[in-house]
């Protein structure tokens, strides 16, 4: 980790170069394309669900959850991404002052970042497998492409691990952030990819008789957990992960987010909203020896009653 400013280390763009390209007019360039190409913005975006794959498997499909967000009231990004290096049953966060990325530095939030620290819900994550780990860093280049309006000193963001909860746990983080989702200023990216099929992911679920093929199938099944999280309601989307398996990588962080918009709903007079706006395969699998990955896009909008 290289040293920096602020309170803490910066923490480097350790997969530029090879998920993602290091050369930043090459990567701007990239991002344009895939969000010109992405459908126009609904309406702000209070959170957004992004895949967290390779930019050549996912980054078409990323865009069109980055072009719900619109820049020019957002002070903070809360990046909530799921642990694939640790073992972790709470939520960590970071030690840094500073993120890099190919495109430009993004400043992490000190005083959010302290705020959470003192519930005594968050652990700190390990400086070593913080730089491992890829669900957030790959969120980062986006968020710096579609925040580029902004002074880099004008907003924040605020990274959190998260590891593998327990429904409990996830009331309690969801009911923690309720009150940043609450706030128009704040933008949570959920990172997750969605369902992973084939023999190395140990999950080859499919119905030789169905007629379908088996990537019909895969993606019949991640419908129908997006059609979960589109009902705002965190039990159906649990009892969804318990009868089907699917490997949703960012199931944790997503809970999160249904309860944390549980929670404010019950605070306030709002209703929200998720829509899902694409869904893409790295793979089309027709043989059980064949193996993919799904990545989904989706937002969640908030507006008064």
């Amino acid at each position: 980790m290289a040293s920096g400013g602020g309170s803490g280390p910066v923490r480097r763009a350790s997969h530029a170069g090879s998920w993602y390209s290091d050369n930043a007019k090459e990567l701007n360039r990239q991002l344009t394309t895939w969000l010109s190409q992405a459908d126009d913005a609904i309406a702000p975006a209070r959170a957004i669900i992004a895949p967290h794959a390779g930019y050549t498997f996912c980054g078409e499909t990323a865009a069109y959850a980055y072009k719900q967000v619109v820049p020019d009231r957002i002070e903070r990004v809360f990046v909530l991404g799921p642990s694939h290096v640790v073992c972790l049953s709470g939520c960590a966060v970071t030690t840094c002052s500073r993120y890099r990325t190919p495109l430009y530095d993004l400043n992490v939030d000190q005083k959010i970042t302290a705020e959470l620290r003192d519930t005594g819900a968050f652990e700190l994550m390990e400086p070593k497998s913080e730089e491992a780990e890829h669900s957030i860093e790959m969120q980062l280049p986006y968020i710096a492409k579609v925040m580029e309006s902004r002074r880099p000193d004008s907003w924040t963001i605020v990274p959190v691990l998260v590891g593998s909860l327990s429904s409990a746990k996830q009331a309690q983080y969801g009911k923690l952030f309720a009150k940043y989702l609450a706030d128009p200023h704040n933008l949570f990216v959920i990172s997750s990819d969605f369902c992973h099929w084939g023999h190395r992911f140990h999950f080859s679920p499919h119905e030789a008789s169905s007629g379908l093929e088996i990537y019909q199938q895969i993606e019949s099944l991640d419908r129908e957990g997006m059609n979960a999280i589109e009902r705002l309601e965190p039990q159906v989307f649990s009892d969804y992960l318990k009868r089907t398996q699917n490997t949703i990588c960012g199931r944790h962080p997503i809970c999160v987010m249904l309860q944390a918009a549980e929670h404010f709903r019950q605070m306030n007079n709002h209703w929200g909203e998720v829509r899902f706006l694409h869904y893409s395969q790295s793979n089309q699998c027709r043989h059980t020896s064949d193996s993919s990955v799904s990545y989904a896009a989706a937002a969640l909008f908030i507006k008064p009653k």
